[in-house]
């Protein structure tokens, strides 16, 4: 099953995985399950914070 997505560039939201208006990558665009027994959440605040 395709999920959303939506590209970094224009934002624009396909289901493919390059933009069909501007040709850029797209991501998902539905944030990963939050989860209380997170294991990797210290290493995705690390690399987004810079910590």
């Amino acid at each position: 099953m395709d999920k959303l997505k939506k590209c970094i560039k224009c934002g624009l939201y396909t289901m493919k995985e390059q933009c069909p208006r501007c040709g850029g990558e797209t991501r998902t665009a539905h944030p990963p399950k939050f989860s209380p027994e997170d294991k990797y959440g210290e290493y995705r605040r690390r690399a987004k914070f810079g910590y």
